[in-house]
């Protein structure tokens, strides 16, 4: 087996003593064995697409998972480096990441459509802005079904051993609107970016494909969540519906348009 097919292996690999560390009590705080594996879970899928972006960056699904893992596992661990209540997210996120590793692996040797624009200053600023989005969304994502099984289990009056690992619906609600606020931010910058790079490629100030129609109205939404928190301190099961929506949209537009256009037609042109 070439070593080219061996390291997806590897990258999934460094995940795993993550996942298992997220299970012993406490995680994050002074743990020493948590951080040392969360370091690992983001070295393995960060050399990973390094590695296979050596000559510039590559438009397949299963390259935009490696580097979805990567920058998500660096959000959570700075998260986590600065908020205790935010590292017991690590029960929901790391196996989450595990899955998309999967999926990378599963992924891994479908064809790609090739990158037409080139490789301007602009165009990779524009790319950090959505990986950065992305990521924030998805810490938010996790915080919000924290705070959707903690409320299940006081309604209930049965805390599970997942429910009690996790962070309480304060918490969970704050750090969710915390990572929202950041992400609208970083995706407000995103779409100018985006309008800077079309005026500079195409001469149009706004191309309205559906990649853009999806991302513009996760903004919306972001924008309108925020402001309700705002104004009537949206929490609970209703904001965490409404976070997973955004994330919805912006898993859509980002990894969704990706799977689309370089898995399905390039696999239907063959």
């Amino acid at each position: 087996m070439p070593v080219s097919a061996v390291l997806p292996f590897l990258a999934t690999l460094a995940l795993v003593p993550a996942v298992v560390a997220a299970f012993r009590p406490p995680p994050g705080g002074r743990d020493p064995a948590f951080w040392w594996s969360l370091a690992v879970a983001i070295a393995g899928p960060a050399a990973l697409a390094l590695l296979l972006g050596d000559h510039g960056w590559r438009t397949g699904f299963a390259y935009t998972l490696w580097v979805t893992v990567a920058a998500t596992a660096a959000a959570f661990a700075a998260l986590a480096a600065c908020d205790r209540a935010g590292a017991r997210l690590a029960p929901l996120l790391l196996p989450y990441l595990l899955v998309l590793a999967l999926l990378a692996v599963i992924w891994g040797r479908a064809p790609e459509q090739p990158l037409r624009a080139p490789m301007s200053g602009w165009l990779w600023a524009h790319i950090a802005v959505a990986i950065v989005t992305y990521a924030l969304v998805g810490l938010a994502a996790v915080a919000s079904l924290a705070v959707t099984i903690q409320e299940a289990a006081v309604r209930w009056k049965r805390p599970t051993a997942l429910s009690r690992r996790l962070p309480a619906v304060a918490e969970g609600d704050r750090i969710a609107f915390r990572a929202l606020g950041a992400a609208a931010v970083v995706l407000g910058v995103g779409l100018a970016t985006g309008i800077a790079l079309d005026v500079i490629t195409i001469g149009r100030w706004i191309r309205l494909d559906h990649k853009t129609v999806l991302s513009i109205a996760a903004f919306v939404a972001l924008v309108a969540l925020l402001a309700a928190h705002a104004r009537w301190g949206t929490r609970g099961r209703r904001g965490a519906r409404a976070v997973l929506v955004v994330w919805l949209l912006l898993t859509l537009g980002y990894p969704g348009v990706k799977f689309v256009t370089d898995v399905v037609i390039a696999r239907g042109g063959q």
